[in-house]
This record gives C-alpha cells, sequence and structure tokens, in this order.
C-alpha cells in the first residue's frame, strides 16, 4: 500500500536571502535580486548582471564548517539551506545559533535517505584559462597536450577539481546530517531539483525509506557558465535596467536571468512524521515526469512533454483538472511556472497548462518568481516548491513581476506585478510547480493543504 508523504521541514538560500520568511515577504512584495555581477568581472559580457546570492556565510548555518572547509559554492548553499530545513522540521540539533545535527532516537539513520538534484560545482577558471593559454600553440592553431598538463598539473588544486564533482554535494550532507539512507544524485537540467523530490517521495511510498532530505543546489554565475547561455542566446541583454530583464509571459522578454542558489526539504512518511510529533507544513500528492523525445535545444511545440508530466501528477493526485472543486474553483488553486522568461518556454508552457485545464486554465493562477530571484538552474524547482508551500501556508501567491506588455501568445493569469490575496476565496489548498530541464525533461510536484 502507498504511504502518504508530507513536508516537515523546509530551507534554502536564494538571492533575496536566506530565512523562508522573510525572502517570502520580499517576493510578495516584489523585489527584485538581480543586479551586476560581482563574482568576477563581467564588464565585457553582453549579459553582465545576475541575481547572485550575497552576504552568505556557511558559518552562519553550521557550527562546525571544517568537514567542509574546501566544498564548492554550490555544496555550501546546500549545507545551509539542509541544516535550516532540519532545524524547521524539529529534528534533533545542537541548540543556540550554530547548527549541528545530533542522533535523534525518533529517526533511524539508515532510513533516511538523500536526493539531490545538484549541479557541477565552480569551475576553476583562473587555473583553467591559464593552463589552456600555457597549451594552446598559435603557430598551428593546436593544443600540446603536454604542456597543457604540465601547467594544469601545477596550477590546478586537486582538492577543488574534485569538489566539481556533481556527487560531492550528496557526501557533504550525508556526512553533515548522518543520512545512510538511500542516496542519488541527478543532473536533468532545469527539472533536476523537481524530479529529486519527486523521486524521493516515491521512495518513501514504496517503502525504501521513512524520511528523505531532498532538494538541489547550483551557481553558474562564472564566466564559462555565463558564457555557455550568452553562446546560446538564452540569457537576458537587456543591460539598461537589469531589475526589470526577468520578464516572463511579457511580449518583450528576451531571455532568462542567470540566479544561484539550493532549496532543501524534508520529506517524511506521514505515521513517521506523526510518531515523532512533527508539524507538517504540506503533503505530496502528486508527481509526473516525462521527455519530451523533441530535441535537444527545442521544446515540443504543443507542450506534449509538458501535458504528459502535469496529467500524471493530477491523476496521483486524484485532481480532474477539467472539472470544477465543490467550492466551484478549479481542482487546482495556484501553479509556480517555470516561467523562465524565454520567448519559446513561456509560450509553450502557457499551452500546455490551456491543454490540461481546457475552459478551466484561465481562472488558475500561474505566474513565475523567476522574475524577482532569476533562475537557479538545478536548484529553481525546490525553491519554487517552497514558494507553494508558503502560498498554501498564507493565502498569498507571488506575483510575475516586470510584466507590463502581456505576450497574446501567454493570455492566462499571471498574477501581474502584484501579489494577490486569496484568502477571502477559500485560501490556497492544492498548488502544481512545474520544472522543465534544457533536453526535454518535464517534471511536476503536486501539494495539498495537510488535513488529518
Amino acid at each position: 500500500m502507498s504511504r502518504r508523504v508530507v513536508i516537515t521541514g523546509q530551507g534554502w538560500v536564494t538571492p533575496l536571502g536566506h530565512d523562508v520568511d522573510a525572502v517570502w515577504s520580499r517576493l510578495l512584495a516584489g523585489d527584485s535580486a538581480v543586479g551586476p555581477v560581482t563574482r568576477f568581472d563581467a564588464r565585457a559580457f553582453s549579459t553582465n548582471f545576475a541575481a547572485e546570492v550575497r552576504d552568505f556565510d556557511l558559518a552562519r548555518a553550521l557550527a562546525d564548517t571544517t568537514p567542509h572547509g574546501h566544498a564548492a559554492l554550490n555544496t555550501r548553499f546546500a549545507l545551509a539551506a539542509a541544516a535550516r530545513a532540519w532545524r524547521s522540521a524539529g529534528l534533533a540539533c545542537e541548540p543556540g545559533p550554530g547548527f549541528r545535527a545530533l542522533p535523534d532516537k525518533a529517526v533511524d539513520p539508515r532510513r533516511m535517505g538523500l536526493y539531490l538534484g545538484s549541479g557541477e560545482g565552480p569551475v576553476d577558471t583562473d587555473a583553467y584559462f591559464r593552463a589552456n593559454l600555457a597549451g594552446w600553440k598559435a603557430a598551428d592553431r593546436s593544443l600540446d597536450a603536454g604542456a597543457w598538463a604540465e601547467a594544469a598539473y601545477r596550477l590546478m588544486d586537486p582538492r577543488r577539481e574534485v569538489e566539481q564533482e556533481p556527487n560531492l554535494c550528496l557526501t557533504h550532507l550525508a556526512r553533515a546530517f548522518g543520512c545512510r539512507g538511500p542516496a542519488f544524485n541527478c543532473m536533468t537540467a532545469c527539472a533536476a531539483s523537481t524530479q529529486a523530490i519527486g523521486e524521493a517521495v516515491e521512495i518513501i511510498r514504496r517503502g525504501d525509506a521513512d524520511a528523505m532530505l531532498a532538494g538541489g543546489a547550483h551557481t553558474m554565475i562564472h564566466p564559462l557558465g555565463m558564457t555557455g547561455f550568452i553562446r546560446l542566446t538564452a540569457m537576458s541583454g537587456d543591460r539598461d535596467d537589469p531589475t526589470t530583464a526577468a520578464r516572463p509571459f511579457d511580449q518583450t522578454r528576451d531571455g532568462f536571468v542567470m540566479g544561484e542558489g539550493a532549496g532543501v526539504v524534508i520529506l517524511e512518511d506521514l505515521a513517521h512524521a506523526k510518531a515523532r510529533g512533527a508539524g507538517v507544513l504540506a503533503e505530496v500528492v502528486g508527481y509526473g515526469s516525462s521527455a519530451d523525445a523533441f530535441r535537444i535545444t527545442d521544446i515540443q511545440p504543443d507542450g506534449r512533454g509538458a501535458q504528459a508530466a502535469m496529467l500524471h501528477c493530477l491523476r496521483q493526485a486524484g485532481i480532474n483538472p477539467r472539472e470544477p472543486g465543490p467550492d466551484g474553483r478549479p481542482g487546482v488553486h495556484y501553479i509556480s511556472a517555470h516561467g523562465t522568461g524565454t520567448k519559446e518556454n513561456d509560450r509553450i508552457e502557457t499551452i500546455a497548462v490551456k491543454g490540461v485545464f481546457g475552459p478551466l486554465a484561465p481562472k488558475v493562477p500561474f505566474s513565475s518568481v523567476k522574475s524577482m530571484l532569476g533562475h537557479l538552474i538545478q536548484a529553481a524547482g525546490a525553491v519554487e516548491l517552497i514558494t507553494c508551500v508558503q502560498a498554501i501556508r498564507t493565502g498569498f501567491v507571488p506575483p510575475t513581476m516586470n510584466l507590463r506588455s502581456p505576450d497574446p501568445d501567454c493570455d492566462l493569469d499571471h498574477v501581474p506585478n502584484q501579489a494577490r490575496d486569496l484568502r477571502a476565496q477559500g485560501g490556497v489548498g492544492v498548488c502544481l510547480s512545474n520544472s522543465f530541464g534544457f533536453g526535454g525533461q518535464n517534471n511536476t510536484l503536486c501539494i495539498r493543504k495537510f488535513e488529518g
């Protein structure tokens, strides 16, 4: 028998801050985290702005950072987000401003697993570029592999090179929190942390774990990361006013804005959570996953893959998307859009939502927090799921900012420029969170307000 899975803890590190309630207030206020890149000199880049995590110090989240002294920045983000989620879930930890996970009699570490959608760590660009230059033979435009290897051996720090591996984030979290259950990491691009949470839910449902620490972390705010997306013409080039550069669903949109960060939730079997007296933030009632099977760089034009993921998710949740609920409202009260701000993604996601919800589609609030946070790549899905949890907890849904000239092809309710209070309508009881990855990966989660 499939077990019920609930969210008992949540934590994030975002470009708007690190405290869940404080960041939520800023999202509802429509604050932008976008500004000039400070991580490196990006003045010559056509996109020289991003949504960076600022004022971050792992020591504020962990009492002992020594075991993680060489951890990459994405791993540090994940550790801090996980520490906040752990404390939020009421799991045993050292009291005081620091944090150290402690053995908890209510939790068997062999039944506590990990599933992350973590990207590669930042490249040591200075050493990398110097090694490439040392090996370059300009005369015949070729690479001297021996000269390159000699320079790389001299310049590169082996610990920094190892920490670039995507699985290392998982390793650090397992050590920090004593999780000895199932451990996985996926790299399905922008869909990764939604997939990680969905697959973690399935692990608990089938009885292979009692609890899972799940989410994602990423940063690509470095020269190679930024250059790659610039060459793909996927990022906004609106250097005149970076704070309005992220414009999902707007007719003038010209690409996404790079962000970074981490989001982590604690998932538990409901009986396990009740046995240890944990509070429940929301229940995960559906998960859907699909592939476009189309092209690497383009989305299937009719949004078939996105529709398949949403429909499977809603079937699991027992929701007919074309049938109003008992209160006359659609069965889903809010959709957290993937909503990147690229021409193709926003238009096709709108098509997909219309295909799923039919005549009810215009009645479902459907907004993108990437308009304020930027695109957190592999961390985006987890952070956006937490915004859904907050919508359920508070009754408010966040806006899509900078939506001044609506695209006629994006004609749904995108909650333009101002948060919406749904408490008078009964609040927010059910949310969908969409994540669609570069290459055609589609993942959707459905969460519901917990009732017994």
